[in-house]
């Protein structure tokens, strides 16, 4: 190892604590960091093609019948690779051409609820599948939580791990274009852009993930998996540039207190750790932002004398007019906190749209700081991440250019520019929010600021009461926690239907009047 490597691999260790603000830090012999579904997908079918013994595939969903490259599929059904362009019937095919491998799949058990329209096809590959395909759904977490890792282990030796789930409205390219025809559903309809992030990972880091994968398999199922030997396989999808080799990576976790197990809220620790050792610039993409700690520390930042620069990116609006009323009220309330502590400026938040002016909705959850630290996993800033659901995050620190290199791609692409561009405007500029405001169009590709809406009183109820947005706190049981309780819903159902049956009477009464 060279002096440089060796000061790199010293400045991690570090920063992170292990079973405190991680579980482990392991080399990755090589990582990529992968933007979007149309990388994705395609790198993933490669993966899947070339496991051999034991392919884990761990996630919040998982839908059978999307077509993983869409649009590409000949008259039988095939991708050009020559297998099937549906999930179900791929993992069929390759199962059949590789005699030795093992499928385990585990999805959370409410996204069959969630998405009951994904049931059958669930079910038909409990049922139906090869013998070597394993179908499981996962329950066991607290009531109201969900298990929301995302996770894909092949033979030990490579892993993805982030935030990209294999589902529908999963799949578009960097240029989010508009009316994709290929970002369509299964019933015909045009699917919104989608933005989105995941790791791909080798070497003895994919051997960490696959045991944590394997230990939430037997929480689920009662059976122990037992790794396969041939762990120093050379597997790398060939459409994946490989952006570093030889690489310490974290792995952190939000796991909900359980079966007397106690909370392991490592992820939230992380994001703490990496906000209060930001010197310039804390850059975050997250689908929501209601988290209470993670607002605390942010303001604590914003309110000094010469705070970092906050640049925040989320969705215009959540994916329904409920989480919207829910989540995005919480959002609210942490925006007009966060800009009552910025005093200079500092704090900037926005929603990325395309060309013709259409959202594009966020779903990476990644978080960089400075040039020092970079986030990416399944977690979002919200209090469910921190400690309800089961997330899995992985992180790097200390690599400057690869790190201020990814920040500049993922900006580049929001902006609509190129990112040589953006970095000769940020060399000009010196700040990232002054890159932002220099290079931000008036219209069509570009960064819109969000601005908080006015709470009705079903999204106050909502967020009051934090029914969407429920989390344990250290040294609490499942029994004492603030999660997510039958109770609580009874409550909010019986507000919700009251409210709803004052109105209908008021109405009732002005037309009597």
């Amino acid at each position: 190892m060279d002096q440089k490597k060796r000061e790199e691999a010293q400045t991690a260790a570090g920063f992170f604590d292990p079973d405190q603000n991680c579980w482990r830090v392991n080399q990755a012999d090589r990582l990529a960091l992968v933007v979007d579904g149309e990388d994705y997908f395609p790198a993933l079918r490669q993966i899947v093609s070339q496991a051999q013994h034991e392919l884990l595939l761990i996630g919040w969903d998982f839908d059978f019948e999307i077509e993983m490259l869409p649009g590409e599929s000949d008259g039988d059904g095939n991708a050009p690779d020559g297998l099937p362009n549906q999930v179900g019937a791929f993992l069929e095919a390759v199962v059949e051409q590789s005699p030795n491998l093992n499928v385990y799949i585990l999805k959370w058990n409410g996204a069959v609820v969630a998405a009951p329209g994904r049931l059958l096809s669930s079910a038909a590959v409990y049922v139906f599948s090869h013998d070597r395909i394993h179908f499981a759904l996962d329950g066991h977490h607290p009531f109201g939580a969900c298990h929301h890792q995302k996770i894909i282990v092949a033979d030990n030796a490579f892993a993805f791990c982030g935030g990209i789930d294999v589902t529908e409205n999963r799949w578009d390219t960097a240029e989010h274009l508009p009316s994709d025809t290929r970002r369509v559903g299964k019933d015909g309809a045009l699917l919104g852009p989608w933005h989105d992030a995941t790791t791909a990972l080798t070497g003895p880091v994919a051997a960490a993930l696959g045991e944590l994968a394997r230990a939430r398999w037997f929480r689920a199922t009662g059976e122990t998996l037992t790794p396969p030997g041939d762990g120093a396989r050379d597997i790398w999808p060939e459409n994946l540039e490989v952006a570093a080799t030889q690489v310490d990576v974290a792995i952190a976790r939000t796991e909900p207190p359980y079966d007397g197990a106690p909370l392991i809220n490592e992820i939230e620790c992380l994001f703490l750790d990496s906000i209060r050792m930001a010197q310039g610039t804390i850059y975050i993409e997250s689908q929501y932002l209601t988290t209470q700690t993670i607002c605390d520390a942010l303001c604590d930042r914003l309110a000094e004398k010469d705070p970092p620069e906050l640049i925040i990116i989320n969705p215009e609006a959540a994916l329904s007019g409920f989480e919207d009323q829910s989540m995005h009220v919480l959002r609210g309330r942490v925006i007009d906190r966060l800009q009552k502590a910025d005093h200079l400026d500092r704090f900037h938040i926005y929603s990325p749209v395309n060309s013709a002016g259409e959202p594009i909705y966020v779903h990476a959850k990644i978080m960089i700081v400075d040039d020092a630290v970079l986030h990416i996993g399944s977690s979002n800033l919200d209090d469910r991440s921190m400690g309800f659901d089961t997330e899995c995050d992985v992180a790097i620190h200390g690599h400057a250019h690869l790190i201020s290199s990814f920040r500049e791609r993922l900006l580049s692409e929001h902006l609509g520019v190129s990112q040589l561009h953006f970095r000769e405007t940020l060399d000009r500029e010196g700040s990232v929010i002054a890159t932002i405001t220099r290079l931000n169009a008036a219209k069509g590709r570009r960064l819109k600021p969000i601005i908080a809406l006015p709470e009705t009183w079903l999204g106050k109820t909502l967020a009051d009461t934090r029914l969407m947005d429920p989390r344990y706190v250290a040294h609490e049981s499942t029994n004492t926690g603030k999660g997510l309780r039958p109770r609580h819903i009874a409550v909010a159902a019986a507000g919700i239907a009251a409210g709803y049956l004052a109105v209908k009477l008021w109405k009732h009464w002005e037309r009597k009047a």
